[in-house]
């Protein structure tokens, strides 16, 4: 038996068909306040517009986005997204599994660091080290 991804009961034919309300029922209740407030903050409102239209017009066509904070929507399913992490744009695509969690959550702003031996003069044991 094949398994099939699936946000809080809905499978991931039908998670296109959730409405708005229904959408909110299901969520946290920070998720909810945000989505009543995009009254207030009309960047996220104005992002959601052009989300929508892209979606209608060509939705392989991948939306850049610097909107960290903005809520994945069951409508995204299927959408690729490039997120901006302060460096380049990471392009995420959109999962039944990614439903509620914020864009920010998929393109990490920091790396991993990688150190190198220690230099010369770093500690008193850096004095036997050989140098090639």
């Amino acid at each position: 038996m094949v398994r099939k991804d699936a946000w809080k009961g809905v499978d991931e034919d039908n998670i296109n068909n959730v409405s708005m309300e229904d959408f909110l029922k299901k969520t946290t209740s920070r998720n909810r306040r945000t989505l009543n407030r995009m009254k207030k903050n009309p960047r996220l409102r104005k992002f959601m517009e052009k989300v929508s239209k892209i979606r209608k017009e060509n939705p392989k066509k991948m939306i850049k986005t610097q909107i960290r904070d903005a809520i994945i929507i069951p409508e995204w399913v299927g959408l690729t997204f490039g997120i901006h992490n302060g460096k380049d744009y990471r392009k995420v695509e959109i999962s039944t599994m990614m439903v509620g969690k914020r864009l920010g959550d998929f393109a990490h702003s920091t790396g991993r660091v990688l150190h190198s031996g220690p230099g010369v003069g770093a500690t008193r044991g850096s004095k036997f080290v050989p140098l090639k």
